[in-house]
């Protein structure tokens, strides 16, 4: 599977964005998805995930209400959409696909895209 992230770019706090993860090669959706992020100087971390069929969704604590994960099989593509965004939301955005079905740690994933840079301004 070939990941492709896109969507990221500046915002002022309280705004919003959505972040496009397209995919390509083998079946789509037979992995769950999730999104992870990394702030400079830091661990990459866990956002949140979807599973295969989008039924479900799980998220870090400090995104929840706020993150919203959708995945449109038909078009090969997993979204993230994030409100009122925060400074601290700042970072590189990453996809990836698991074909485990409840992975949060990175290590669990099996493809990942390039990331894109969301930057929250103050």
């Amino acid at each position: 599977v070939q990941l492709q992230a896109s969507g990221g770019g500046l915002v002022q706090a309280g705004g919003s964005l959505r972040l496009s993860c397209a995919a390509s090669g083998r079946t789509f959706a037979g992995y769950s998805m999730g999104w992870f992020r990394q702030a400079p100087g830091k661990e990459r971390e866990f956002v949140g995930r979807i599973t295969r069929g989008g039924s479900s969704t799980d998220y870090q604590d400090s995104v929840k209400g706020r993150f919203t994960i959708s995945k449109d099989n038909a078009k090969n593509t997993v979204y993230l959409q994030m409100n009122s965004l925060k400074p601290e939301d700042t970072a590189v955005y990453y996809c990836a696909a698991s074909v485990r079905a409840l992975a949060t740690r990175p290590g669990s994933y099996d493809y990942w895209g390039r990331g894109t840079l969301v930057t929250v301004s103050s």
